[in-house]
């Protein structure tokens, strides 16, 4: 395809998205003012509209569109322009600042490829074990970074693994298992810690913005964990069952120790690396009886260590080159965004309209249907910080007025909002998908046995865990 044929489908896509956003706006502004539903909350449900049109289709850049939101709100009479980058710098915009900072460590150390290697090495030729070593490998990582780099590391790996056997993008089976299990891998392991994924930080500053209700790092572990342990082996045998390998071997072993062997003898660097996030995790873990350790003041303390003299992990060039400046915007642009459905009566709205049913079932069915429909609306709103900001604030207040705890029915949107895998829309899938080792609907079938046991164990997690922790 020639850079001109290139171009006219960027043309069309642009066009397509702004006129759809635009439409939509007219359409949602066009219709009747519901009773309940304040002027300024139909008019911010078009902006809401509007800005994940444009996020999906991507006819903008996805940090323009974060910028459009802001400017929006006081241009439609939703709130002044104070109000509306009062919450657009908020504490997650920060900590997901530090932890591009300590991904970047982690990858200049090369902390990330000794492990990867590692895993590889006990793996053996295997093919069925190296994919779970990769999953495995990759859920680990993403833990303790975010989980696009945790994506994106991995994936090199395996796509050393199969560019050495020649497999052909599309047709080899081990290629899909590879580049669809290393990504679903990433999203799951990223629930273990609060740390794992800017969606969880956002999860949790909606929670407390909405309800005060404050989740410690702890109390987030003490389910996260659980769901990690259970889900990755249920990814894992998903992956395998759907696209078994084609090969058996992926070739010697003896390849792989002497690329492990090349890295030579751990470095300074990497044991800085590895002291410092041990460090961390460790007053993230008391931040949760000592108040002084938040989770942002650890994240940024850790980040600004690195850059200090005798620790030299990162430069601010190499940091300025990891940061996802477009990532940034967004989060703050989707903030704002839930705070003003709060201010402008659109989240009570929502609660009113479309889960009233939801508080008079049982605690159970509740939190299946709440988890189920967190799964599925990821094909509307494929990304993860707009699915907490449109579901969280309406949940939370819903068992408000259903009487129950409102980390109950809201944490398990929180956790549910990284389970972005019936179809690779997420950003975390499209690092992979756009290999061009699998197609779209190729993900569905391990998605749906995923996602489904999601539901269930998140449910079983919150009954029982959730009940020790005081939210039952």
């Amino acid at each position: 395809m020639t850079t001109g044929t290139l171009s006219s489908a960027a043309n069309r896509k642009t066009q397509w998205g702004i006129g759809l956003a635009i439409a939509a706006v007219v359409v949602v502004l066009s219709l009747p003012t519901p009773d309940a539903l304040p002027a300024e909350g139909q008019r911010l449900a078009a902006i809401f509209l509007a800005a994940i049109i444009l996020w999906a289709t991507e006819a903008i850049p996805i940090a323009v569109t974060a910028l459009l939101v802001i400017t929006l709100q006081p241009i439609f009479g939703v709130t002044d322009l104070h109000g509306a980058f009062a919450s657009f710098v908020s504490p997650v915009f920060f900590f997901v600042l530090a932890m591009f900072c300590i991904a970047a460590a982690v990858t200049n150390a090369g902390v990330d490829r000794r492990f990867a290697f590692w895993l590889l090495g006990h793996a053996g030729a295997d093919s069925r074990r190296v994919v779970v070593a990769l999953m495995i490998g990759t859920a680990a990582t993403s833990g303790f970074i975010s989980d696009v780099p945790a994506c994106a590391i991995f994936m090199s790996i395996g796509l050393g693994v199969l560019n050495r056997l020649n497999l052909e993008p599309g047709s080899s089976s081990l290629g899909k298992a590879i580049m669809m299990g290393i990504p679903i891998a990433s999203l799951i392991g990223g629930v273990a810690t609060p740390a794992g994924s800017s969606v969880n930080i956002l999860g949790i500053h909606l929670i407390e913005e909405t309800v005060n209700v404050h989740i410690s790092f702890v109390e987030w572990m003490a389910i996260g964990i659980p769901m990690v342990l259970v889900l990755v082996p249920v990814a894992c045998c998903a992956i395998l069952w759907s696209y078994p390998p084609e090969v058996k071997t992926v070739g010697d072993v003896a390849e792989l120790s002497q690329e492990r062997l090349a890295l030579g003898p751990i470095t300074l660097a990497e044991k800085k690396t590895i002291t410092l996030l041990g460090t961390m995790m460790v007053l993230w873990i008391a931040g949760s009886w000592i108040e002084f350790f938040d989770v942002l003041i650890v994240a940024l303390c850790g980040a600004i260590v690195m850059f200090l003299p005798g620790v030299q992990l990162l430069t601010w060039k190499q940091a300025d080159r990891s940061i996802g400046w477009d990532t940034l915007l967004m989060i703050g642009g989707v903030t704002s965004l839930g705070s003003a459905s709060l201010q402008a009566g659109l989240a009570n709205w929502l609660v009113d309209v479309t889960l009233r049913g939801v508080a008079d079932w049982s605690v159970v069915l509740a939190l299946l249907a709440i988890s189920a429909f967190t799964v599925v609306v990821h094909l509307a709103l494929p990304i993860g910080p707009v699915v907490n900001a449109v579901v969280i604030p309406p949940i939370a207040l819903l068992a408000v007025s259903a009487g129950v705890n409102p980390a109950l029915y809201a944490l398990p949107v929180a956790f549910t909002a990284s389970c972005a895998m019936l179809l690779p829309l997420d950003a975390v899938c499209l690092i992979t998908y756009s290999k061009g080792y699998y197609r779209m609907l190729d993900m569905l079938t391990p998605g749906v046995l995923i996602g489904s046991a999601w539901v269930v164990w998140m449910t079983i997690l919150m009954l029982t865990i959730g009940g020790l922790l005081g939210f039952v």
